[in-house]
């Protein structure tokens, strides 16, 4: 019972995360010569970064209680955190792809929805290859939450997964 309850919780994770990418490829980012529709899309999408934010912080949050979950509600907080991290990945690569859009000459080499999903994976990572790079001011701005979420995420999933590595039985 406890294996198919895993395994339920891991198939609905998978296709969760493979609706948001399915719904990354195909939300309409044109650019909108209507200066009231623009801001609010653009008030939507630092909307749309806040929650996710918010959601892994309170993720890793959950992670890091002295009362650590264990079993199936590891299994679950940890899916959780995943699925949070890619909807941030995802956030952030349709927020660099409509900056790339909406302001021609801000991203050097990101034409494409792959390419916008390229950077942030790269960025996120910490990988940084420079072939696709921050130019303009706003670019710059964007791509600098994406380094403070990298750093967080980085440096938390570290301490995550040390904790665990450390509070295993037989392992004190």
């Amino acid at each position: 019972m406890a294996d198919a309850t895993v395994r339920r919780m891991r198939r609905r994770a998978v296709a969760g995360c493979v609706l948001m990418l399915v719904g990354y490829f195909l939300v309409p980012v044109e650019a909108d010569p209507n200066g009231m529709r623009l801001a609010l899309r653009s008030a939507g999408t630092l909307l749309l970064v806040a929650v996710v934010a918010f959601l892994v912080t309170g993720q890793v949050r959950r992670q890091l209680t002295r009362d650590q979950p264990t079993g199936r509600e590891e299994d679950r907080a940890l899916t959780r955190l995943a699925v949070a991290l890619i909807a941030g990945l995802l956030v952030f690569a349709l927020a660099d792809y409509v900056v790339a859009n909406t302001r021609p000459g801000e991203f050097v080499g990101l034409r494409t929805r792959v390419d916008a999903l390229y950077f942030a994976l790269a960025t996120l990572t910490t990988i940084g290859y420079g072939d696709v790079h921050a130019q303009g001011q706003i670019a710059r701005v964007a791509v600098c939450a994406q380094m403070v979420f990298s750093i967080g995420v980085v440096a938390t999933g570290a301490s995550v997964v040390v904790r665990q590595m450390t509070q295993r039985p037989g392992r004190r």
